[in-house]
C-alpha cells in the first residue's frame, strides 16, 4: 500500500522485484530469490510476462503468507514504513540459496533489504562460503537508524553498497565521511532524490545529475537504481556510464505507479 500526494495505491513491489526488473532491462540473466505465492495472485499478472522471464526461485507459500508493506512519501526522496507483516520472510533462509554461487553463474549477487539487517549479514556470509565473488547489499531507513552497528558491518563486508542520503547520513555520519570509509575496489553508490546520485570508489567521488522527470510515485527508485548500475557493470561498463544510465532509469520509472515503469 503506497501513499504520495494525495494518492492511495495498491501495487506489487519489494526491492527484490524492482532490482531484478531493471536488470532485466539490460538483457541479462537475472535469478530473483525469495518467497513465492503458490497461487498467482491477480494483482501479480499484469507483470506475470516479464516475470516468466526472470528465474524466480524460493520457498512456495500461501498468498496470504506474502509480506506486504505500507509506505508514505514525504517527497524530496523521504519516506516513512508505516507498517510491515514480514509473513513468510521467517520461512525464507540462507539454504533456499543456489548451493554454487559462484562467478561462472553469478557475476553480482545483490542481497536487497530484508526485514533485518542481521538477516541479510547471515545472508552475505553464507554466500561469501558459497564462492559468490561480488557480493551487493542494500538498505533502508528503519534498520540504517535501528541497526546501524549491523548495517555498518554489513556495508564493511560488500563489495557493492547502495543507499540514500538520508540512510548514509545514519550509518556514516554525514557524507563528506564515506569517502574515507571506502575500502579498496568497493563501490558505494548513494543516489540523492531530484539531485541524482554520488558513487564512492578508489578515491574517486563521481557526481551524477538527475534528469527532469515528473514524479508519481518514488516507490523503488533506489532499487531501480541499483539494478540498472549493476546490470551496466556486469556488461563491463565503466561506472560513469552505470552510474548515468542508472539516475536516468530512476527519473523515469517514478513517473509511473508501482513497477509498471520497468515494463
Amino acid at each position: 500500500m503506497l501513499h504520495f500526494g494525495e494518492q492511495t495505491k495498491h501495487t506489487v513491489g519489494g526491492a527484490g522485484l524492482y532490482t531484478a526488473l531493471a536488470a532485466r532491462q539490460h538483457s541479462l540473466g537475472v535469478t530473483l530469490c525469495g518467497p513465492r505465492p503458490i497461487d498467482m495472485p491477480e494483482v501479480l499478472r499484469p507483470v506475470a510476462a516479464r516475470l516468466a522471464r526472470l528465474t524466480w526461485i524460493g520457498p512456495l507459500v500461501d498468498l496470504a503468507d506474502m509480506p506486504r508493506l505500507e509506505i508514505r512519501h514525504h517527497g524530496g526522496g523521504k519516506a516513512t514504513l508505516v507498517g510491515a507483516s514480514w509473513g513468510a520472510e521467517a520461512c525464507f533462509t540462507p539454504t533456499d540459496l543456489p548451493n554454487d554461487l559462484d562467478i561462472s553463474a553469478y557475476k553480482y549477487v545483490h542481497i536487497a533489504a530484508l526485514s533485518s539487517a542481521q538477516r541479510q549479514l547471515a545472508f552475505l556470509r553464507v554466500c561469501r562460503t558459497s564462492g559468490a565473488q561480488h557480493i551487493s547489499v542494500g538498505t533502508y531507513g528503519r534498520v540504517a537508524y535501528g541497526e546501524t552497528e549491523t548495517v555498518y558491518q554489513l556495508y564493511r563486508e560488500a563489495d557493492l553498497c547502495f543507499m540514500n542520503e538520508n540512510e548514509a547520513n545514519a550509518v556514516f555520519g554525514a557524507l563528506d565521511s564515506v569517502q574515507t570509509q571506502v575500502r579498496p575496489e568497493q563501490v558505494i553508490c548513494i543516489t540523492l532524490a531530484e539531485r541524482g546520485a554520488i558513487v564512492f570508489h578508489e578515491g574517486q567521488r563521481l557526481s551524477f545529475s538527475a534528469p527532469t522527470a515528473t514524479e508519481v510515485d518514488p516507490t523503488g527508485a533506489g532499487d531501480t537504481f541499483c539494478g540498472t548500475f549493476l546490470a551496466t557493470l556486469a556488461h563491463e561498463q565503466p561506472l560513469a556510464v552505470c552510474g548515468q544510465l542508472a539516475v536516468e532509469a530512476a527519473s523515469h520509472m517514478i513517473g509511473f505507479v508501482g513497477p509498471s515503469g520497468l515494463l
